[in-house]
């Protein structure tokens, strides 16, 4: 058994390593283990040094120098631990198998040993340098926007994991400085005269279907595509839509004839409000799925086997 000795009330320990002629000093303070070696042979030195480094400590932590709390590599741990249990069968394996590999592969690797409230701005800002340096060096180019967007979004979740359970009071700013947004998106749009394209062809398809038994599909694509273009509804909060979301009313404002719709996308539940346009294809849509015209939950539904012509699909597209 190795030697070992205490100084200070038990406060300070002092011990060697096996293979070791150095002794070490180590001290639980802030709730934290925190050693260091003495590089002296002599146990006299060595308990000088340890008093003093003990003495240091406890400034540091007077001044509020010395931080304290949770190791991050704890936290990356939780955070794992509820994402594998509550999401089992949720998510996609792959997307799961990301999280750990950028977890115990990037992240604990370079914050593992730092407690959360040491990890500031600066310190992640640090990280996409090392991650830069890296892979520069082991592959001759920086990584992709995407694989760092990847990694700082997981390690957003492991802090928000903390902050759940107290662990710190606040996120720090994980947003990149000096530079401006990489990706820049614009939603596809009609002009006016693309617009007046799409409509006058399937409204040319309704009145003359190439066979009789497409009139139906035909129709209801025509007042499909008046409908979506008079309410502003994106694809897929126009295709989750069912007729009890959908309001006939008479607008105030206006005093126009309009539909209140409550949308349910992907940032929750909304409401919006339509033109005057849209109340007449939503109208005949819902009367030719429901002629009685009865209450239901039925959806609103497009038809998929309707062929546009070349001219106005390419307008669609």
């Amino acid at each position: 058994m190795s030697e070992h000795h205490t100084i200070l009330g038990g406060k300070v320990h002092i011990y060697k390593r096996p293979n070791s002629s150095s002794w070490q000093c180590a001290s639980y303070l802030a709730g934290k283990n925190r050693r260091t070696t003495t590089k002296e042979d002599s146990l006299s030195k060595a308990k000088e040094f340890a008093e003093d480094w003990y003495l240091q400590l406890r400034g540091k932590l007077r001044d509020g120098e010395l931080k304290s709390g949770k190791l991050f590599r704890e936290a990356a741990k939780l955070y794992l631990r509820e994402f594998d249990i509550i999401t089992q069968g949720q998510r996609n394996p792959t997307y799961a198998r990301g999280q750990h590999a950028r977890t115990n592969g990037h992240l604990v690797p370079f914050f593992g040993s730092m407690v959360l409230p040491e990890i500031t701005a600066g310190k992640i800002n640090e990280y996409r340098i090392h991650r830069l340096e890296e892979c520069k060096a082991l592959r001759g180019k920086p990584p992709a926007h995407n694989t760092m967007h990847q990694e700082i979004v997981t390690l957003r979740q492991i802090f928000k994991a903390a902050l759940r359970h107290g662990w710190i009071d606040h996120l720090p700013d994980l947003s990149a400085p000096y530079r401006a947004s990489v990706k820049i998106s614009h939603r596809a749009w009609f002009s006016p005269e693309e617009y007046k394209q799409l409509y006058e062809a399937t409204r040319k398809r309704a009145h003359d279907p190439k066979q009789p038994r497409f009139r139906w599909e035909a129709e209801q694509l025509h007042d499909y595509v008046l409908f979506s273009a008079n309410t502003g509804l994106r694809p897929d909060e126009a295709m989750r839509l069912q007729f009890r979301d959908v309001t006939v009313i008479e607008d105030e404002g206006s005093g126009q004839t309009i539909l209140e719709i409550e949308v349910r996308g992907k940032r929750g539940v909304g409401y919006c409000k339509s033109t005057a346009g849209a109340v007449r294809p939503f109208e005949r849509l819902k009367m030719r799925l429901r002629p009685d015209g009865g209450p239901g939950r039925a959806c609103l539904k497009v038809p998929t086997s309707t062929r546009l012509p070349r001219t106005a699909g390419q307008a669609w597209r």
